[in-house]
């Protein structure tokens, strides 16, 4: 497992290519804007001009690109992933995207004689930077063992969660629950601006505290200094939590406070936030404007 095609050079994916050329794999790269591949090219990453030649002959090709749409063209297009890489190949699609189509995309696989796991990552730009992602990993165990050596040059808390579309599913609880977090964390602030206190002094009581967590500290304390670059954008926050939201209708499960920040997120799309990171909720409560 020495050749990898990698397909998504965005924010978290020219780090985590980066890290795999770190680790020795000779990676060869695609992505729809060239420019953001340019940093891995200098590293010695080689070129490819579409999906499907970023696939040929690789021993393992992975994708972390937009939508569960892009996911669908890049893997089963007229020249994408499965109609061009070997037989005994690994795929392993790292976006954030639906587990439905990861059990289409398994099934598809499966036929043409490769492997295929559904993988997404959290940690934001920070775990991509640091290659302290977790992992998570839905497809056969022994695909997800055999790239164990792959997931380790990217992430550190790398969880086998089941079958073709567990890895997926997983990711879904991990994004509503982060909605919980940020929306949570926001009102908080606007509370205290409302009620007259310090928002700096807030931010000092209460973020050690039982009400401290990872989008408090790390998300929210951007947007509090003024910081609004996506560390990970709007946009795709409102993608996944429209995943969370449409599986679990037909999981049969209510979640309220998933499709109330859900909302939110569409409004600050609407007022073009979309590019902006999460942090921008706190815009939707009139702070750090």
């Amino acid at each position: 497992m020495k050749n990898i095609g990698f397909i998504g050079t965005g924010i978290m994916g020219a780090a985590m290519a980066g890290h795999l050329m770190d680790a020795g794999f000779k990676v060869s790269v695609y992505n729809r804007t060239k420019a953001k591949a340019e940093e891995l090219l200098g590293k010695g990453a080689k070129w490819c001009d579409s999906p499907g030649a970023c696939a040929k002959g690789q021993d393992v090709v992975i994708t972390i690109v937009g939508y569960p749409k892009d996911v669908e063209e890049v893997y089963l297009g007229d020249d994408g992933i499965l109609a061009n890489a070997k037989a005994g190949a690994y795929v392993v699609d790292m976006t954030t995207s639906s587990p439905i189509l990861a059990e289409k995309i398994f099934a598809c696989a499966k036929e043409k004689g490769i492997f295929a796991v559904d993988a997404p990552v959290t940690g934001g730009d920070v775990g991509a930077k640091n290659a302290t992602l977790s992992i998570l990993v839905g497809g056969e165990e022994n695909d997800f063992e055999a790239l164990r050596p792959v997931f380790s040059a990217m992430g550190t808390n790398l969880v086998y969660m089941g079958t073709a579309g567990a890895g997926q599913k997983a990711k879904a609880c991990n994004q509503i629950a982060i909605a919980g977090a940020l929306a949570g964390a926001c009102e908080a602030y606007a509370y205290a601006k409302a009620s007259g206190i310090d928002l700096e002094k807030t931010y000092q009581a209460i973020s050690a505290g039982a009400a401290g967590s990872f989008q408090m500290s790390n998300v929210v304390r951007r947007g509090l200094d003024g910081d609004f670059e996506p560390g990970f954008m709007m946009k795709h926050f409102g993608k996944d939590l429209a995943i969370g939201t449409e599986t679990s209708a037909a999981y049969g499960v209510a979640l309220p406070v998933l499709g109330q920040v859900l909302s939110q997120v569409r409004q600050m799309e609407r007022l073009g936030e979309g590019n902006k990171g999460t942090q921008s909720l706190l815009h939707y409560y009139g702070l750090g404007k």
